[in-house]
């Protein structure tokens, strides 16, 4: 091929297509989703337009990825064969427009999908794209899906995209409806929610700016402070975000700080802090009167935290580099917040990887990582203080077993239901608070309140 035809054959694949597929290679070894899209993303000059579809394609494209693979294999001569990473995940690219987005033509979606494999392949396995993709336009009928009743985990893993194990627990914890209610919403694109900033502005306020610039939203469910927008991206992201009025947080974060229950002039620590986003409503609930000591390893995600608090006007908040167990500071407080590194499987909706990244054995390493700082923490609290245990998970082995392992070893603790702060529908029958994608604009999430006796 002559220099000329070679920069015009370059020409024609789509750049925002390209730093998609490039996303995704890095994803499948293990990068983080956000990590990888910002990466890509560099020296790029997309138009924000632009950066709401490669958000789609990668978002949507790493979520499904196990529904993809499973359709593709029934239009490949041989299915059990394992594709080439770049291959794979072309193909996995254009099933994704094929199937789940209803702005991109058909057409247009084999042509830029074979393009890209030209560029990026060659000719032959463009070549087998554009077989594959036109084969699954003509033949969808030939997909199959195991039978609902007769194998629900490979049906449920296979259609809406979850490896095995999650599904089975699901299954387990919820029965067959609530599951495949779950796994859908989590498939859906992820909503934002604002968390007024009481510091500054009230929330009417708020919704007054909203409503003035046709932003559609809704109070939060639990709080009257949290707003949800119903609409993609982040609105008004100058006039809010960035002068402090709102902070961008799930309502089911507050929910651990509402539990608490933080009150002004009093010492609170919070022992897994950055990047602040339950360490600046505490200040907030305090009305930035007291003492919050926000504690984290991580001296980078510290001044993030840091620079939030600034934003919002916090003055009370000491960020603390320290690992947990090596904290040296006052010996107690009056209430303790612990947030620890958890699967997150009550975000799976929104970190489109982590189905892929976290497996079982990870969630037992984490368990036992749980119980030591759950025990870690309660050395803090003083005689008639509250500790606060929360996750942004839904499985059991680190909320409800951790907090009752911890109660059965330390009598000097003890539950008190979450039914004295909220409605009877966010509480379980052990008094935890249990949220879940099916309540409106909410994660996954767990928190439990215990109190020191005196």
């Amino acid at each position: 091929m002559t220099p000329i035809a070679e920069n015009q054959r370059r020409k024609k694949f789509d750049v925002v297509r390209a730093a998609a597929l490039e996303a995704l290679i890095v994803i499948e070894q293990g990068q983080q989703t956000d990590s990888a899209v910002s990466s890509v993303m560099q020296g790029k000059n997309f138009r924000p337009i632009d950066k709401r579809f490669l958000l789609q394609l990668v978002n949507g494209t790493t979520k499904m990825r196990r529904r993809l693979d499973h359709e593709i294999r029934f239009y490949l001569s041989r299915p059990s064969t394992e594709l080439p990473p770049k291959l794979a995940n072309i193909l996995r690219l254009g099933f994704y427009q094929l199937r789940f987005t209803d702005r991109i033509p058909a057409a247009a979606a084999v042509s830029e999908s074979v393009n890209l494999a030209h560029y990026m392949t060659g000719r032959s396995r463009a070549n087998l794209v554009n077989a594959v993709m036109r084969a699954s336009l003509r033949e969808p009928q030939k997909v199959k899906f195991a039978g609902k009743r007769e194998d629900p985990v490979r049906y449920l893993g296979d259609y809406y995209s979850y490896p095995d194990y999650f599904v089975l627990y699901c299954l387990k914890e919820f029965g067959y409806e609530q599951t495949e209610q779950l796994l859908k919403l989590n498939n859906h694109p992820p909503h934002v929610t604002y968390r007024v900033n009481s510091l500054k502005v009230k929330p009417d306020e708020v919704a007054n700016i909203l409503q003035q610039n046709s932003v559609e939203f809704s109070y939060g469910r639990y709080i009257p402070e949290f707003i949800h927008i119903e609409e993609s991206g982040l609105p008004l992201d100058n006039e809010l975000i960035k002068t402090g009025k709102v902070f961008v947080q799930d309502e089911s974060a507050g929910l651990a700080v509402s539990l608490m229950d933080p009150q002004p002039d009093e010492a609170i620590i919070d022992m897994t802090a950055a990047p602040g986003g339950k360490a600046t409503y505490i200040a907030c609930r305090m009305d930035n009167k007291g003492r919050v000591v926000a504690l984290d390893k991580s001296r980078q995600r510290l001044a993030v935290l840091s620079e939030n608090a600034k934003r919002l006007g916090i003055t009370i908040i000491e960020a603390v580099v320290s690992d947990l167990f090596n904290y040296i500071g006052e010996h107690q407080f009056d209430r303790v917040l612990l947030d620890p590194p958890c699967s997150g499987w009550g975000t799976a909706g929104k970190h489109s990887d982590l189905r892929w990244a976290k497996t079982e054995e990870d969630i037992r390493k984490l368990s036992r990582i749980q119980t030591a700082m759950i025990n870690r923490a309660a050395k803090l609290v003083r005689p008639g203080g509250v500790l606060v245990y929360s996750t942004c998970s839904i499985m059991r082995a680190e909320n409800d077993d951790i907090v009752k392992e911890f109660l059965s070893r330390h009598d000097d603790f003890e539950l008190e239901s979450a039914k004295n702060f909220f409605p009877e529908d966010l509480v379980d029958k052990s008094g935890f608070i249990k949220t879940y994608p099916s309540f409106a604009h909410l994660d996954g999430a767990f928190a439990a309140r215990v109190r020191r006796k005196e």
